[in-house]
């Protein structure tokens, strides 16, 4: 770095929300006081609605509906209505996206789907391409089926991707916002560059759901999974989303055929018969009561929908993560910016790092009330060797006060030393 970034003062940022036309949004949340949440990459804050929502559902439409709210409360039609509210951020159509089951196994699923598609119109693609630093469940689970299945999967550098597509690839299945660095890759090339070579595009939206524009039909995308606990703000363990382009959805039977993917799952009959559509990715029993918090979290999104929708929320995580990560570089020396600087390829998140520590940092900062979180660097990997300091930004809750104060807090930590008190180094289950 040869010169330090240009930073602003307290008061500026202060008067930066003075201005915000999206403040309004975070009156959503229940927010604990005297906490700078930059943390919703992993798990959103909780809607002020939801408590309310989950107690109706319990008390009223379990507690007194019983089996009857099935139909009486629309139970029944949950993962297609939720469905239908998060398509309207991804560049999804009506009906053609279902919440269900996990990120990983929606994954499994899509995936799988993907492969049997790619098999039937060209046998000879027997590679499944990622990148190297992809989030682990998805190259565990890309692992597992290219073992079953007798594809193999190939792990690159996200600059290589390009050059690795060819007529043995069957499937590219990459995270459009990579956890660990913030990197976004550009759907739209990387998809068309895949449909050059003759192979399928697999996208996860787990960072991008609800932080930045997605629009699948414009990319030419074919299947797209995400979850709906971080910025879709369902809760932890939030059921999850899946999509598949209507030119896909109904050429295949997905491999965990059960009774709510049949095409009459009250008709009881013994043999399968996929229904038509997205709605042959479901399986088991929806989960009404999770289903009912994930909504109340997709309807905080929803809101900003007047005020300039996606598009003004993510010119102002753009503005949010530019101001923190611009006031670290020119008050923390020593830590490395590992997010892209450049806007375009950047999510929701600043990614920082350090040659020798991490974890006791992000420690320090919890204590002082800055939650960010820690992911582990990957010493067989050089590239991705260093420990990583991850901040996420919710434009729809976070201040440009608390990004400012959070680099703050963060200079302080690392001035003093505090990092280095035991409490901070010992290890929690949970990083």
């Amino acid at each position: 770095m040869t010169t330090l970034p240009t930073t602003i003062t307290r008061d500026q940022a202060l008067a930066l929300d003075r201005a915000d036309p999206l403040a309004p949004l975070r009156e959503q949340f229940s927010l604990p006081e005297g906490v700078i949440y930059l943390d919703g990459n992993s798990l959103g804050v909780l809607p002020r609605t939801t408590s309310a929502r989950v107690q109706a559902v319990v008390t009223g439409e379990w507690g007194q509906g019983l089996i009857r709210s099935w139909n009486s409360a629309g139970w029944i039609d949950m993962p297609q209505r939720v469905g239908d509210k998060i398509a309207r951020l991804v560049g999804a159509g009506a009906r053609e996206l279902v919440v269900a089951d996990s990120t990983s196994v929606n994954l499994f699923k899509v995936l799988s789907a993907a492969l049997t598609i790619s098999q039937a119109d060209a046998p000879s693609r027997r590679v499944i391409l990622s990148e190297r630093s992809n989030f682990p469940t998805d190259l565990y689970i890309a692992e597992a089926l290219a073992r079953e299945r007798g594809f193999e999967l190939v792990l690159a550098e996200p600059d290589d991707l390009p050059a690795l597509l060819g007529p043995s690839t069957a499937v590219l299945m990459l995270t459009h916002v990579n956890y660990r660095t913030g990197r976004m890759h550009d759907m739209a090339g990387l998809t068309a560059a895949a449909h050059a070579a003759g192979a399928l595009t697999l996208w996860d939206l787990a960072h991008s759901a609800g932080a930045v524009p997605v629009d699948l039909h414009a990319a030419g995308a074919d299947f797209a999974v995400g979850c709906g606990y971080k910025y879709l703000n369902g809760g932890p363990g939030a059921p999850a989303f899946v999509w598949s382009h209507p030119r896909h959805a109904s050429r295949f039977w997905q491999p965990l055929a059960g009774w709510m993917g049949h095409a009459a799952p009250f008709a009881f009959t013994p043999g399968y018969r996929p229904a038509e559509g997205i709605s042959r990715f479901l399986c088991g029993t929806p989960a009404v009561l999770s289903l009912a918090a994930l909504e109340c979290g997709v309807d905080t999104v929803l809101a900003a929908e007047p005020l300039g929708g996606m598009a003004a929320l993510r010119a102002k995580s753009l503005a949010l993560t530019r101001l923190f990560a611009r006031q670290v570089q020119a008050t923390c020396p020593g830590l490395i910016l590992v997010s892209p600087s450049d806007d375009a390829a950047r999510g929701s998140q600043v990614c920082l790092a350090h040659a020798e520590w991490g974890y006791p940092v992000i420690q320090a900062l919890i204590a002082r009330g800055v939650i960010g979180d820690f992911r582990a660097g990957d010493p067989t990997h050089p590239p991705a060797a260093l420990d990583i300091l991850r901040f996420g930004f919710t434009p729809l809750y976070v201040r440009y006060i608390d990004a400012w104060d959070a680099a703050e807090n963060l200079r302080q930590v690392l001035q003093t030393g505090e990092w280095q008190r035991p409490e901070f180094n010992r290890r929690n289950a949970v990083t």
